[in-house]
């Protein structure tokens, strides 16, 4: 970790871009603290990885547009050697059962408790009450996924990441065009006040899309148990773009994490790496038993540290530029990605992965090692379980959908 302007920052190389949108989040006259994690890039406004602490103040910027995306991994009763004998057809099972991209497939629908809160009456207006409801158990592109894992004792897991899809999306575009937020990815990030109606308003609107967010993973991974014909003996569930009420440098702060981990001592946390590489369960650790660099580093990081692996090339690099026809993305002759089909199908195979769906932008090789990552925020947070995938669900090859993150 070094210190630059003032600001927390892990990781080598330092992505200048995303250096930059911290410095201009800093500016802000409530700001309290920033910290950029290891696996940082740029972002809307507030760089993927940045960490934010506002003294009575919320950023709906910092937040995102997919409010509350997050991890969940569950430990199951099924023995590897099981799932590995038959992964091609629970693979099969899962693309069918859960819906993956634009629209649902599901054919069951999702009730839930959470349609009762009392923030509801709040987004009447919106009209996305009706669309939560539909989307609530699907999953979405992008780096979006549901995977099956083996830990170093062969057991098998269920991984899930996705956020508050269309909900969530209405939400921040909501909060942002009603607090007159500046369009672009260098602009000066949206920041209200939480003694205004507005801010009042987004926090519960916030919160509510984080139940959502949790309610749409459970369903998920409980669905997949049951299609593996397994039971659970453990859960590890945790939001990435969200802000939490904390109390750091001995003061009341909202917490803004964008692509970030809490981990606080104690506290698990699931970080995924990309496609083809181990995801881990993680901890953070007890600062009282830590070095006094590690120590200095927690609360630098005001406890957080990273959600992935972090992209080392952007989408458009990676696949090529596309072009939207109805729901659909097209290539570009003209503008072909690094990455092809081939390379990518090459490194899972290695692996020894069965992967459903996916694209390009996607691929192993446009993300960094997470262990290599990790090593940046040592002496932190401590790898509990390294969970290595043997079956990957993403969304297929040019499917549209504006809800990713």
């Amino acid at each position: 970790m070094e210190l630059i302007d003032g600001m927390a920052v892990f990781g080598d190389p330092i992505e200048e871009s995303a250096l930059n949108q911290l410095r201009t989040t800093k500016a802000h006259p409530a700001v309290r603290a920033t910290a950029l994690m290891a696996d940082h890039h740029k972002g809307y406004a507030v760089p993927i990885g940045g960490v934010v602490a506002y003294e009575n103040a919320i950023s709906p910027a910092g937040v995102g547009y997919d409010i509350a995306c997050g991890n969940k991994a569950v430990l199951t009763d099924m023995p590897g050697e099981e799932a590995r004998a038959r992964v091609g057809q629970i693979m099969d099972d899962i693309v069918s059962t859960i819906s993956f991209g634009m629209g649902r497939k599901n054919p069951e629908r999702v009730d839930h408790e959470l349609f009762d809160d009392p923030a509801w009456p709040l987004l009447r207006s919106l009209n996305l009450r009706d669309k939560a409801a539909a989307q609530l158990g699907t999953v979405g592109s992008g780096n979006h996924y549901v995977d099956i894992f083996v830990d170093e004792q062969d057991r098998v897991w269920v991984g899930a990441h996705f956020g508050s899809r269309g909900f969530g999306h209405g939400i921040a575009t909501w909060a942002l065009t009603a607090g007159g937020a500046s369009n672009g990815m260098d602009v000066a990030p949206l920041v209200l006040s939480t003694d205004s109606a507005l801010g009042t308003d987004y926090l519960a609107a916030m919160h509510l899309a984080g139940r959502y967010a949790y309610a749409g993973r459970d369903w998920v991974c409980d669905r997949v148990v049951k299609l593996l014909g397994a039971n659970k003996l453990d859960e590890v569930h945790n939001h990435h773009n969200f802000a939490w009420k904390e109390n750091h440098f001995g003061q009341e702060v909202w917490v803004v994490r964008k692509g970030a981990t809490p981990a606080f001592p104690g506290q698990r946390g699931f970080v995924g790496g990309s496609m083809g590489d181990d995801a881990v369960i993680l901890e953070g650790i007890n600062s009282a038993g830590n070095p006094l660099a590690a120590a200095v580093n927690q609360e630098a990081a005001l406890f957080s540290t990273v959600h992935g692996a972090g992209r080392v090339m952007s989408r458009n690099a990676a696949r090529g530029r596309r072009r939207r026809v109805g729901r659909r993305w097209v290539d570009d002759p003209n503008h072909p990605g690094l990455i092809s089909r081939d390379d990518m199908q090459g490194w899972i195979a290695k692996r020894g992965v069965v992967l459903r769906g996916a694209d390009t932008d996607e691929a192993p090789q446009a993300y960094k090692r997470l262990p290599d990552v990790l090593r940046h925020h040592a002496g932190t947070v401590r790898v509990l379980h390294t969970l290595s995938p043997i079956g990957v669900a993403m969304a297929g090859a040019g499917e549209f959908d504006p809800y990713k993150d």
